[in-house]
């Protein structure tokens, strides 16, 4: 259920943002998300659809861009991808080394907004 507060937030800005660059209409959002995100990419739309039904973004489509979990090792510095569930332990796959820093996967930011 906090997929509500976030998507409202999301329309606070987008309307902030379309209004202030004398929009007429919204016509889409589209939206980048980590894969280590909860939110669900269909109850953004069914609420960004219900917050949005007496404003210039009503109708818009929420497209959402899942950005993969990757780190990169402390001990070699290569980058490398980590697919959730299929894995116990972070193990850099050139030098097996057990300590690296999160480098993308939490993200959750407005890529950009398409108005006519």
């Amino acid at each position: 259920m906090h997929e509500l507060a976030v998507t409202e937030n999301i329309l606070k800005t987008v309307l902030r943002h379309a209004e202030a660059n004398g929009a007429q209409k919204v016509v889409a959002v589209n939206l980048r998300i980590g894969e280590m995100t909860d939110l669900v990419d269909e109850w953004v739309q069914r609420y960004f659809d219900y917050l949005s039904r007496d404003t210039i973004a009503r109708g818009a489509e929420v497209r959402i861009d899942r950005s993969p979990v990757m780190f990169r090792c402390e001990g070699c510095g290569i980058t490398f991808r980590v697919r959730l569930g299929e894995q116990d332990r972070i193990v850099c796959p050139a030098c097996s080394g057990g300590k690296s820093v999160l480098v993308s996967g939490r993200e959750f930011f407005i890529r950009n907004i398409e108005v006519i």
